[in-house]
């Protein structure tokens, strides 16, 4: 059985995820940007709701990766404010104005985030060089990176993700996450090889995840 991490976009995905078997949350908002920092009100009021891991989204808008250094200064801000808050990690990924990885920034968020584990979101996948920016994201402290294989989606990736499972060799998690759903879960996890997979688990074009296939992505 695959452990499942869903994306949810408001508190009623995160709710719907906990109640039918979710292993984690990645709490975000901001849907049509592909996730933003949540409201505090709402780490708060889910945390009071539900004991499965929350890893909160720290971006402060849409778009690219790079930040400007009021935007950065933000993002210390706000981790700071969720970690009082009980969150149990974060998700950030930041890049230069080369689209490589940003050691110096990125580290300094994973220093804040310390104990808790921090995962790089998918902005490896705008990043340049598959195997160099993987290093460069285990040297900088996460556990995970989150990744469709740097290809639009999990299907088109799946040979990165399968190479990319390979030469982290156990150091980081590899989250399989882009296009996947209840559908190609079985496939992807097969060719990969990959232990843990990501979803909004959204089936009809909408903003909250769908029970049945939280239960679907769980069981295949």
């Amino acid at each position: 059985m695959s452990k499942i991490e869903i994306a949810c976009f408001n508190p009623e995905s995160a709710i719907t995820a906990f109640e039918n078997g979710a292993d984690r949350i990645e709490l975000c908002d901001g849907l049509s940007e592909g996730g933003t920092t949540p409201d505090f009100e709402t780490v708060k009021e889910l945390r009071a709701k539900i004991n499965i891991p929350i890893f909160v989204m720290i971006r402060p808008r849409g778009g690219d990766f790079t930040y400007s250094d009021a935007e950065f200064e933000q993002m210390k801000k706000e981790l700071a404010q969720l970690k009082s808050l009980e969150a149990d990690g974060f998700v950030f990924g930041i890049l230069d104005e080369n689209n490589e990885v940003n050691s110096e920034q990125n580290t300094a968020l994973i220093e804040l985030a310390h104990p808790l584990p921090c995962t790089f979101h998918r902005a490896f996948d705008r990043a340049n060089d598959l195997e160099g920016s993987l290093e460069k994201v285990i040297s900088c402290g996460f556990k995970t990176i989150l990744t469709s294989g740097q290809q639009p989606n999990v299907s088109e990736g799946k040979q990165n993700l399968k190479k990319l499972v390979e030469i982290s060799a156990g150091r980081i998690e590899i989250l399989v996450g882009g296009g996947l759903r209840s559908v190609n879960i079985g496939e992807i996890r097969e060719f990969t090889k990959a232990g843990y997979f990501h979803s909004s688990a959204i089936t009809d074009g909408g903003a909250f995840a769908s029970a049945d296939e939280v239960i679907a992505l769980k069981s295949k």
